[in-house]
């Protein structure tokens, strides 16, 4: 059975973004892209059901948020199968459920609530820290958005780690035509001496290399699978978290792989993801890890 492509859509204009980014998304994997609205209107109005004849504010309100992200849809790409559904829950819990039958779940990077000016909104947060398959969240600039540079960018982490994010990295690029930017940040501890013998007399050498060798070790078996896309290997030294933003305005796509930490406040994404989600200059691809 095919996945869809999970979009929602809360007629908002960051979800519209997110709309038109996740039809170019269905048509390059050929997938059907499935629209959703969260709508909790028959809660708070089945009072005024037995009062009036006339329909609920709230389910016009619904239906006309999703007949104009039918037509919007179907404006910029006729071709992809498009099918709808309002759902009575609140957008996190909806996006959630439909994430365990979906090929990814594509949110936009803010919403209609009070706290639109965050950088991110909460439910595209906890959308990305919990759900069961991939989760993009579509921010970024029009170059990025539109796919004009030409470049997946994938952060790499522990070997172990990556191996879902690596195979969704090489997938895209595969279906876009364009190049795999491969990074994996590396540091060298200021209090780190040399007395190990493998950190004599350059103990930056020593991390540049393991670094490097993690890359490697990464990509091989995955790039044997995709021969026809060019993958560019960079190490680079700084923080994770700095390096990948900034490479970020360079690229259509940023995708990382993330072991979500269970704590007090529930589960949680790693610092690499969660500075991405709020601070990168494309949409990026949250790809949960195999526990």
């Amino acid at each position: 059975m095919v996945r869809p492509l999970v979009v929602g859509v809360d007629g908002s204009e960051a979800g519209f973004l997110a709309l038109d980014w996740a039809v170019d998304e269905a048509a390059r994997h050929e997938l059907p892209l499935r629209l959703v609205h969260a709508s909790r209107w028959e809660r708070y109005e089945d009072v005024a059901l037995g009062l009036s004849l006339k329909r609920p504010a709230g389910e016009v309100l619904a239906d006309n948020i999703v007949g104009a992200a039918v037509e919007r849809a179907g404006l910029h790409n006729a071709a992809v199968d498009v099918s709808t559904q309002v759902l009575g829950d609140d957008p996190e819990s909806v996006l959630l459920r439909e994430a365990d039958h979906a090929s990814a779940v594509i949110v936009g990077s803010r919403g209609r609530g009070a706290f639109t000016g965050l950088l991110l909104g909460s439910v595209g947060l906890a959308v990305a820290a919990r759900a069961r398959c991939p989760v993009i969240v579509v921010r970024g600039d029009k170059a990025g958005l539109a796919g004009r540079h030409e470049r997946v960018l994938l952060g790499v982490g522990d070997s172990a780690e990556v191996s879902e994010a690596v195979g969704f990295a090489f997938r895209e690029a595969a279906a876009r035509g364009c190049v795999l930017d491969a990074v994996r940040a590396w540091r060298c501890p200021a209090h780190e001496t040399t007395d190990h013998p493998l950190l004599a007399g350059d103990p930056e050498r020593y991390h540049q290399e393991r670094a490097s060798a993690v890359l490697d070790e990464s990509l091989k078996e995955t790039a044997g699978a995709y021969p026809a896309v060019r993958v560019r290997r960079a190490t680079v030294e700084g923080p994770a978290h700095k390096v990948l933003t900034r490479r970020s305005a360079a690229a259509d796509l940023l995708v990382l792989g993330a072991r979500r930490r269970d704590s007090r406040l529930g589960l949680q994404l790693g610092r690499v993801a969660h500075t991405a989600l709020h601070h990168a200059e494309c949409p990026v691809a949250v790809v949960p890890q195999p526990a």
